[in-house]
């Protein structure tokens, strides 16, 4: 982006929301405004997003819009170049730049540029067609070469003062070829401002190219006998149109009210959650996003220990999200958001249809059946799904965000796509580190963990959080306040401190975990006001204490940490990801500090690591059918009584109108038998003109 250029007039007439993404032309301006005080530096682009509001003049505009001051619009600004690294934030409103400031020993995240330009060369590089003719493949045939660009995680030859890349190796056959049925055993290294590979690391014994195919294409499963010819279609149609309303990038559905967000980070952001209980607008939770993930791979040698991608620091969530197609990643009457960002130039870049809206039949919302006289209720719910799916190299990530008409938020993640592959000799042992699921392929066994960040309000902006276990009631068998052992309660567990929270998920209680109101007592209950997190699926970190993986994912140490809120504490894994090393660790290890601070009855932000390991198996070859994992945000003692009571019934009998059917019944039993027993006494005197003047009668 050297040069000068003329700044581009902001359309200050047309403010947007102060939650909304950074438009095209505010994209530009940013740009416009750095290039004119530092045109002359030699940098590209890396991230031009919103530079989100401070919380404290947020609420206050949220309170009062009319009156109150619309935040600042600014914009944060990342650039790089060779051996340089800047942040910036430019205020867009008086078209100034803010904070201009260089780092050192940092990297910032690998753009689709970045990525798309490894393979160009690796495919040029003589080192990379020599290690490609020993295992066969000559050089008229490098345009077969293909890779997945990762950053390098870390490397204690290189450190972080070069921006570099790791390109693990593949073989495209033909065109429709899947590559990751031929894995290559070497991996090159590349320098990704200077272009070029620095080092190849090759393994002491050498794997050679699979030859066999196993590919997902439709002219190789019809090959294989065929698409299965026995489903007839599922037709979703919506006549009268969706049940949600959406102005500008606020939705509104079933009392539920959020702003739809969207960055080049985390994708998805939810902001200012509302809900309308009969009349009274109830805050939920002020910010909801996936804010990091890691995928640590567990095969020792080397150099497979740098493979552990933190796919939202490392690349961008937003950056790699796919463009939505009706039909296919969405059914039904669909609402679509783009989303803007800036490519290296600092040009604004539109992918159509980032972001999906739509709602979905959910299945039986709540049902009874009096078993005494057959009166029931059932009621069928509705859910209203915001979703968007990206594409990290060989996998894909389907991320649902779900509102229920019972006020209960869901979010479900979807793994799909391909497993990442690597090459094996004809009978080698994988030694329990992966799984041959393919001749001469081997899939490393893997860990997806994701941490949520949640910025609750329930009921205001002083929250706190309790464990809550499941427990066996004191007493022994036979006293008198146990006689029959059968007692068992919940048992809660108050988090005052930071260090009290640091805590983990444990399946023999049944551990959740409620974000409470303590200035709110319910009525009935006299309990506290809540929304309980529901998380189930929530494996341990598995790389050992003190391993690279475990120094740089110190938010995956565990299931929960709370936190006081800060407004720069937006990245548990750090800002810049790539390349640390762990030491110092970044992000939520050095916000939880001492672990003094209070978190009682405070403005917090609860962080929550959850996902699954994953021991790949041949089902989950040439791509894998999606596996689902889900978690819940459920009210708790915050409504009077079920706030679902008011969705129309499917279909409904009471008690009464079952004895008034029932009465209706008999008499018209009654009435048939009447009619028989004259039909039959008229019929055998040869005078059935009577029985009809009878009925008629």
């Amino acid at each position: 982006m050297p040069g000068e250029s003329n700044t581009h007039i902001y359309p200050v007439q047309a403010h947007p929301h102060p939650f909304d993404p950074l438009s095209a032309t505010e994209i530009e301006y940013a740009i416009a405004i750095i290039r004119k005080q530092h045109g002359q530096l030699r940098y590209s682009c890396n991230a031009v997003s919103l530079s989100e509001p401070k919380k404290a003049e947020m609420l206050a505009w949220l309170t009062a819009p009319d009156t109150k001051p619309r935040p600042r619009r600014e914009a944060e600004v990342v650039v790089v170049g060779v051996d340089l690294l800047y942040d910036g934030i430019v205020d867009l409103d008086n078209g100034k730049i803010l904070k201009w400031e260089k780092l050192q020993g940092l990297q910032p995240m690998i753009m689709m540029e970045d990525l798309q330009g490894t393979e160009k060369i690796i495919r040029t590089d003589p080192k990379v067609i020599e290690q490609c003719g020993i295992l066969g493949i000559p050089p008229e045939d490098m345009h077969k070469i293909y890779c997945d660009p990762w950053t390098i995680g870390y490397d204690e030859r290189y450190g972080n003062k070069v921006r570099l890349q790791q390109a693990l190796m593949y073989y495209r056959q033909s065109l429709d070829d899947s590559q990751y049925s031929f894995p290559l055993d070497f991996c090159p290294i590349v320098d990704t401002e200077a272009k070029k590979v620095i080092a190849i690391d090759v393994p002491k014994v050498r794997r050679p190219l699979n030859t066999i195919a196993s590919n997902y294409n439709p002219k190789d499963i019809e090959a294989d006998g065929g698409y299965r010819k026995d489903l007839k279609p599922i037709n979703i149609t919506q006549p009268e149109g969706v049940s949600f309303t959406v102005d500008g990038r606020v939705v509104n559905w079933q009392n539920f009210s959020f702003h739809v967000g969207f960055n080049h980070r985390e994708g998805i952001v939810l902001n200012n959650i509302t809900y309308n209980d009969k009349g009274n607008i109830r805050p939920l939770f002020y910010r909801m996003s996936l804010a990091e993930m890691v995928v640590p791979y567990g095969n020792p040698e080397y150099p497979h220990h740098r493979k552990h991608a933190f796919d939202l620091g490392e690349y961008g969530g937003g950056y790699m999200t796919n463009s939505l197609a009706l039909g296919c990643d969405c059914k039904g009457v669909i609402h679509y958001f783009d989303a803007v960002f800036a490519n290296k130039a600092g040009a604004p870049i539109t992918i159509k249809n980032a972001v999906c809206i739509h709602e979905e039949d959910s299945g039986i919302l709540f049902k009874h059946t009096d078993f005494r006289d057959d009166s029931a209720i059932i009621t069928r719910g509705r859910k209203l799904i915001v979703s968007q799916i990206f594409t990290a190299a060989n996998y894909e990530y389907c991320v649902y965000w779900i509102f229920h008409q019972d006020a209960t938020i869901q979010l479900e993640i979807r793994l799909t796509g391909i497993l990442n592959t690597y090459a094996m000799a004809p009978g080698e042992d994988t030694n329990g580190w992966g799984t041959e699921v393919h001749p001469g392929v081997n899939a490393h066994n893997h860990q997806h963990l994701f941490c949520l960040r949640l910025d609750p309000q329930i009921d205001g902006q002083k929250n706190t959080v309790f464990q809550v276990d499941s427990a066996c009631g004191p007493g022994e068998v036979g006293s008198a306040e146990n006689k029959h052992g059968n007692a068992f309660y919940a048992q809660k567990t108050k988090y005052s401190t930071v260090k009290e929270s640091i805590s983990d998920y444990d399946g023999s209680t049944s551990r959740t975990w409620d974000i409470c109101n303590t200035n709110k007592i319910h009525p009935y209950s006299k309990k506290y006001a809540s929304y309980k997190l529901v998380s189930r699926e929530v494996p341990r970190l598995l790389p050992k204490e003190g391993g690279l993986v475990w120094k740089r994912a110190g938010f995956a140490r565990h299931a929960i940490h709370v936190t006081k809120y800060a407004d720069n504490q937006l990245h548990p894994a750090g800002r810049h990801v790539p390349q640390t090393s762990g030491e110092p660790s970044l992000g939520l290890p050095e916000w939880v500090g001492d672990g003094t601070e209070s978190i009682d009855n405070e403005d917090i932000v609860l962080w929550h690591t959850f996902g699954l390991t994953h021991f790949p198996a041949p089902e989950d070859y040439p791509i894998m059918p999606a596996e689902p994992i889900s978690l819940l945000l459920r009210p708790r003692h915050f409504f009077l009584r079920n706030p679902a009571l008011d969705v129309m019934p499917t279909y409904v009998s009471t008690p009464s109108g079952v004895k008034e059917k029932m009465a209706i019944d008999k008499r018209d039993k009654e009435s048939r038998l009447a009619f028989e027993e004259q039909k039959a006494y008229y019929g055998t005197k040869g005078e059935i003109n009577k029985v009809e003047t009878f009925t008629n009668k």
